[in-house]
């Protein structure tokens, strides 16, 4: 939801950033890497008990994994690769953070271990409904809208690696968040599919 409706207050930072990794030689792959590299250092930095430095370099994997796409629009080299690899890190990310919190609070593990699953199940369903439904966006495939996007799990982990004595209560919040999202891309997709026949 957050993805959509701000894109257009941090646009400015994204195209200051994509513009200076063009300038460094830096293609939109290799940035989509180097958000990923980011990220999981972030969940080292969690994993080893400095959660705030663990949050602030999450945020910024997530600016660097923001850029990648205004780059490929930038540079006129955005491919189906990029969206792969894209949607792929952006996953390796949220499980290396999920998996740092597991490792540092074990007291958490089963919640954490069903947000893993169902961040699993959440993305199955985006990518078939991805597949099943016509593309008419600027994404390379159809994109299905919902509360908890990018954005909206960055603020869940966040408050998870901030705030690990109620980590079992954020992880239920940030399951819910998804669970609320799936019913709208089912609901989406009904109809999406019903306006197609």
């Amino acid at each position: 939801m957050l993805d959509s409706n701000a894109r257009r207050y941090v646009q400015p930072l994204l195209d200051a950033t994509a513009r200076g990794a063009q300038r460094a030689g830096i293609s939109a792959n290799a940035l989509t890497v180097l958000g990923m590299l980011v990220g999981v250092a972030a969940a080292a930095l969690v994993a080893v008990g400095l959660p705030v430095a663990g949050f602030l370099v999450l945020w910024l994997s997530g600016l660097i994994d923001a850029a990648d796409g205004t780059l490929a629009r930038l540079t006129n080299t955005a491919s189906p690769i990029g969206a792969i690899l894209d949607i792929t890190f952006d996953r390796v990310v949220e499980l290396s953070v999920i998996t740092a919190l597991a490792w540092r609070f074990p007291d958490a593990r089963f919640e954490l271990v069903i947000l893993a699953g169902i961040i699993a199940i959440a993305m199955s369903l985006f990518l078939s409904i991805g597949a099943a439904v016509a593309n008419k966006s600027v994404k390379s495939f159809h994109y299905a809208p919902g509360l908890g996007e990018r954005t909206e799990a960055f603020i869940c982990l966040s408050v998870m690696i901030l705030d690990p004595e109620r980590l079992v209560l954020w992880t239920w919040v940030f399951i819910g968040v998804i669970a609320f999202t799936m019913a709208q891309r089912l609901r989406h997709v009904l109809h999406a599919l019903s306006k197609q026949s």
